[in-house]
């Protein structure tokens, strides 16, 4: 019941003003209060402002009813226009504002007295177009039915509330009639009721009308909260609702990168919940609020906080102001908005007032700076300036000629007519200049919403045949057929979604200046369903220094690419910027954190995205591999002629010395030790990695067993035979030589297996060698089993230094000192600088340089130990023979015996 309990708070003011100012009746409850005040005759009840919060609610439903008896007893004509009928509708338009804002009681103005509004008065005039359309002989729309309307001014949230009370209090007394009364007669009521415009208003005729199921179209009401359909079960609208209008401001803002923003809405539901829900949404979009407030209507008391609002915004450097707020408190927003020369701004305005001209014709408007707003969808209804004209000559013919109110303004002309009975209007030709945008918008929305329910009552009463069935019709059954009303009015789709809403969208404006004149252009649009949003930027001209370039409204600047955000405070708007480190990047969808690369991408420092890695491997085609390849097919083309030779010359004494039929299973070892080279070259692949790599390992260990035990034996010979002729005598009978070796690579062989079997080499992609590259190679070369190995191997090179260092004086025949020692240095410093270099590098040329490690190893072999036999077979026969030898020999030991 609004203003009921202000109407308490004056009684109580009377009251008080009966007693003493002292003592006060200052209880907890009401029931104290008044109990206090029956036994203190000299008691102040208390002060009316303490009211409010004191009714029950069971308080304020027992007055309600009694209110509700008073207001349907109030005599006296609520319409500005009515027209009898088959079927009323009723309207709901303000025609009239009125002139409080202030009132705390619930009092009914006469409307009549209250400030013209011709916005209203063109909604009124177009439900009046829209049925003259239906019933117009040339319709076929309600053959044979006529529909009627009452017109209902409601200048005031009273006037509203007992406009609707009037409609549902005639509901009561047809329904008594149908129960008293067996006559079929058929009595005229409202199937339906068109506004009001006010969301506010739109709330209390919604909860009523929602209670008989009457069906309630508006056309202005755009509060989302209206789209409940538990509360408000028969209301539409043909306005779309305020969530997609907030949607819509957000996508213009965030077109625009305004990401700093003011919001301003007017004390009302209209502009509360708006800014409520934008409040909500903004941060999904990246906008953020640097200051919210709530416009009051203008007052003398209203004044102080308002300019303090204009101080806020001026405060915290936001270029751009959403205001979401009816036309009249947006009309005494902005007039001090001029006063107080705030320029240079952007101001986004909502469909209330951004094409209104109470806001752009005020003085000096053009000084705010550049205005944005959004508007519903533009509209064209032919016929509609005429057909106002012709309501205007029906009023000129009720008076003279002359005088002719000839005023500015459509308000000043109909004053002018109001305080002058002799007045002509003016000239019909003079009424379409005087339709605004707005008008027309809104009006078409009033006409969309009438042919709404003349389609319902169309399906309703059967009317595909040639006359409609006329019956009496509830409210509750045109409710479900305007649920399914789909038609089209002016090329312009109608129906209603489960909510109630309409599925149009919005249009995008943007003032225009001409000099001081001002025009409304469309310069984009949005659409709901699906949601897009298009600006034609070279449309705008901003009213600014220069009208090309867009203003900004940003708490911080935009970090550069690769920069991610870092918080200085509690908007996310307001940063420093930091760069991305090495291998992390800047995603756009998330600002504030640098995301590390995937494992097989880089990045370098201030990335704002990842690069693939290069992946490195020794191809077959490279120079290196090339050159590695022959060098390698020599080197196994000179073994096989070693072998081939040492073949042809086995029984010879050169042969012989050197080891025999071993130096054949030495060399067999060395070729197979070459081939294990063709493992490195190319993608690795299982089988190079597990078994070329431990072929070189087993081959070359066989190599050393030889070379081990070919020392040791020819030490036994001429130093042990002689001192331990028996242990010499066992070694030879039971194949001491073929044993070591057997069991020598035996071993080797179980280590390799061991390590095949527990540790296996694989290929693999080596990430950690370089930021920006993959490196293919085979697992394991710091492995535990690639140690036991190396140091198996390490163990027989130790063998070979110390036999063939212990056989240094042996004659020269025999004397393989110096031919070991310099395979196995070979051998060794291959191996050295082949770990040295793998330490300090690691890439596409390390198989390269494994490759010729394992190739100096064979040709130090060959080099040192069998070219030198090679050289007296083939240059130096005279050396190959059985003299040569025991003369070596004799010289040998009679040197030996001298000393």
């Amino acid at each position: 019941m609004p203003g009921f309990a202000e109407f308490e708070a004056r009684s109580i003011e009377s009251e008080n003003s009966k007693a003493n100012e002292e003592p006060v009746c200052r209880n907890e409850t009401l029931s104290e209060i008044l109990a206090c005040y029956q036994v203190c005759d000299q008691c102040r009840l208390l002060n009316s402002t303490d009211v409010p919060s004191l009714l029950e609610t069971f308080d304020i439903q027992s007055s309600f009813t009694v209110y509700t008896a008073v207001c349907t007893e109030t005599p006296g004509s609520q319409f500005e226009f009515q027209q009898d009928g088959d079927y009323l509708i009723a309207g709901l338009f303000p025609v009239h504002n009125s002139r409080s804002t202030t009132r705390t009681v619930p009092v009914l103005p006469d409307c009549n007295t209250e400030v013209f509004n011709k916005h209203g008065y063109h909604l009124m005039q177009a439900m009046r177009f829209a049925l003259e359309e239906i019933n117009g002989a040339t319709s076929a729309l309600l053959p044979g039915v006529k529909l009627g309307y009452e017109a209902y001014d409601i200048c005031s949230e009273t006037a509203n509330l007992l406009a609707a009370f009037n409609i549902v209090s005639k509901q009561n007394a047809e329904h008594q009639n149908e129960q008293l009364t067996t006559e079929t007669h058929y009595d005229p009521k409202t199937i339906a009721v068109i506004g009001p415009d006010s969301s506010t208003y739109a709330f209390t005729t919604a909860s009523i009308m929602g209670y008989y199921l009457m069906p309630q179209i508006s056309y202005e009401a755009s509060n989302e909260l209206l789209s409940n359909k538990w509360l408000y079960p028969s209301f539409f609208r043909t306005i779309p609702t305020d969530r997609y209008q907030v949607r819509a401001m957000l996508q213009l803002l965030s077109e625009f990168q305004w990401t700093w923003i003011a919001l301003l809405g007017s004390d009302d539901d209209y502009g509360t919940q708006g800014m409520q829900s934008l409040s909500k949404l903004a941060l999904k979009y990246g906008i953020c609020i640097a200051y919210q407030a709530i416009i009051p209507s203008y007052s003398e008391d209203t004044r102080a906080q308002m300019l303090q609002m204009i101080k806020g915004i001026v405060q915290t450097n936001v270029n751009v102001v959403v205001v979401f707020s009816g036309k009249r408190k947006a009309s005494g927003f902005f007039s001090l908005v001029v006063e107080q020369n705030v320029t240079d701004k952007v101001w986004i305005g909502s469909e209330d007032w951004s094409m209104s001209t109470l806001v752009s014709r005020l003085p000096q408007i053009k000084s705010i700076g550049s205005v944005m707003g959004i508007s519903v969808k533009a509209a064209e209804m032919p016929g509609f300036a005429e057909f106002e004209a012709r309501s205007i000559e029906s009023e000129n013919s009720k008076a003279n000629e002359e005088p002719v109110c000839r005023k500015k303004t459509f308000s000043e002309i109909l004053a002018c007519y109001q305080v002058c009975d002799q007045c002509r209007l003016l000239n019909s030709t003079d009424v379409p200049s005087l339709l605004e945008a707005f008008d027309i918008q809104s009006s078409f929305n009033v006409y969309t919403a009438v042919y709404a329910v003349a389609h319902a009552l169309h399906q309703l009463l059967g009317c595909d045949s040639e006359e409609c069935q006329k019956k009496h019709v509830h409210p509750w059954q045109l409710l479900q057929q305007i649920k399914q009303v789909n038609i089209s009015i002016n090329d312009a789709p109608l129906y209603f979604d489960n909510n109630g809403d309409p599925p149009t969208g919005y249009d995008i404006i943007a003032w225009d200046w001409v000099d001081d004149s001002v025009s409304y252009k469309v310069i984009g649009s949005y659409s709901p369903n699906p949601e897009r949003l298009l600006i034609n930027r070279d449309l705008i001209n901003w009213n600014a220094k220069d009208e090309k370039t867009v203003p900004t409204s940003v708490c911080s600047a935009e970090c550069w690419k690769g920069y991610r955000r870092v918080l200085t405070g509690a908007h996310v708007c307001c940063f420093n910027c930091e760069a991305c480190p090495t291998g992390t990047y800047m995603d756009i969808n998330d600002l504030f954190n640098c995301k590390p690369c995937e494992i097989h991408q880089w990045s370098l420092p201030e990335s704002d995205a990842c690069l693939n890695r290069t992946v490195e491997y020794l191809p077959w085609n490279d120079i290196t591999s090339a050159v590695l390849i022959i060098t390698s097919v020599m080197t196994l083309l000179l073994t096989v002629a070693t072998a081939g030779l040492f073949l042809l010359n086995l029984n010879t004494p050169v042969v012989k010395s050197a080891g025999g039929k071993t130096c054949l299973l030495m060399l067999s070892s060395l070729a197979c030790a070459s081939c294990s080279v063709f493992g490195h070259f190319g993608v690795p692949t299982a089988v190079g990695c597990a078994f070329l790599q431990e072929l070189f390992c087993l081959s070359f260990t066989i190599c050393l067993s030889c070379v081990a035990i070919r020392s040791f034996q020819i030490v036994c010979i001429f130093k042990m035979s002689g001192k331990l002729p028996k242990a010499y005598e066992f070694w030879t009978k039971n194949n001491g030589p073929h044993v070591f070796i057997l069991v020598s690579s035996a071993i080797g062989f179980f280590i390799s297996l061991l390590r095949i079997v527990l540790d296996r080499p694989v290929p693999t992609e080596n990430y950690s060698i370089s930021p920006d590259k993959i490196v293919l190679e085979c697992s394991g070369t710091q492995s535990v089993g690639s140690a036991m190995e190396t140091g198996y191997m390490g163990l027989l090179s130790f063998l070979c230094f110390a036999f063939s260092y212990m056989g240094k004086d042996l004659p020269a025949n025999y004397n393989e000192a110096k031919c070991v020692t310099f395979s196995l240095l070979l051998y060794l410093v291959s191996w050295l600088g082949f770990y040295t270099t793998y330490a300090v590098y690691k890439g596409k040329y390390t198989p390269a340089f494994n490759t010729a490690a394992v190739l100096a190893s064979v040709l130090g072999m060959l080099g040192g130990y069998f070219m030198p036999k090679c050289y007296i077979i083939l240059l130096k026969p005279q050396l190959n023979t059985a003299a040569h030898f025991q003369n070596c020999i004799q010289m040998y030991t009679t040197k030996k015996s001298d000393h």
